[in-house]
């Protein structure tokens, strides 16, 4: 299979650190045409900007995860927006909110989360949101500033999925789709505008069966093609045609 945009990664992760360049080299050999490379704070911002300055089918996210949101210096934001003018910038992510850890106070990812929607509509980037067990207060948000984006690893329900393809965004699928009982991922792949949906592996994690607790990786969308080609009623390459399509629209990258 050719024509893979994997629009969530992170191959800043250490889980990569003893063969990043061996993984990342390999990927255009696979098939990989694309990868959206997503940091989760001010430090990883400037790896991700440096991978995608090394390889040409990579681009950066900058951004400040929910999971970092309290240890955020208090001048993040004019950081944030000098790293998000780089050229090799286009989205400005990976930014939400998680309620399942809550690793930061839910007030401080909320603040941050809508400080860095407001930065992304004045530079007029697209967002890519993390929505873990929030799903009312990311949509509260989302109807409030309506940025363009993605929310990734959509893990919500229809209902919650058609509401945000009515404020003109993405849904972005991955490795989930593919695990035993997996009802919820599996109605949303089925319900998804053409136009709207997006493939990803948010590796390391998320790694698809039948490698379910191995290191994922761009190499394995594959398989989550399959499923949702099959939940479709399509192709997989079908899959990853329209996909490449949407990311290039949503993230300006077509080459």
């Amino acid at each position: 299979m050719n024509n893979i945009y994997d629009s969530h990664a992170h191959y800043d992760s250490e889980s990569f650190d003893e063969d990043r360049d061996a993984v990342l080299s390999s990927l255009p050999g696979r098939g990989i045409c694309g990868v959206i490379n997503c940091a989760s704070d001010l430090p990883s911002s400037e790896v991700c900007l440096a991978l995608a300055e090394k390889y040409a089918f990579i681009n950066a996210a900058c951004g400040v995860h929910p999971h970092e949101a309290s240890k955020a210096p208090a001048d993040y934001l004019g950081t944030l927006r000098k790293l998000c003018l780089d050229k090799n910038c286009v989205a400005v992510g990976e930014i939400g909110l998680d309620y399942h850890y809550d690793f930061s106070p839910r007030e401080v990812q909320l603040r941050l989360f809508e400080e860095q929607i407001e930065l992304a509509n004045e530079l007029g980037l697209p967002v890519i949101v993390h929505d873990r067990e929030a799903h009312g207060d990311t949509l509260d948000i989302l109807k409030k500033y309506r940025p363009r984006g993605v929310v990734h690893c959509f893990s919500g329900s229809v209902e919650s999925a058609r509401e945000v393809v009515n404020l003109g965004m993405y849904i972005g699928l991955g490795g989930a789709v593919t695990f035993k009982n997996a009802r919820k991922p599996a109605e949303v792949a089925a319900f998804v505008p053409q136009d709207r949906l997006l493939i990803e592996t948010d590796c390391p994690y998320m790694t698809p069966v039948p490698f379910r607790g191995q290191r994922n990786d761009s190499g394995y969308i594959p398989y989550t093609a399959q499923v949702l080609a099959q939940l479709r009623g399509i192709t997989p390459q079908e899959v990853l045609d329209l996909t490449r399509r949407n990311a290039n629209a949503l993230f300006g990258t077509e080459l």
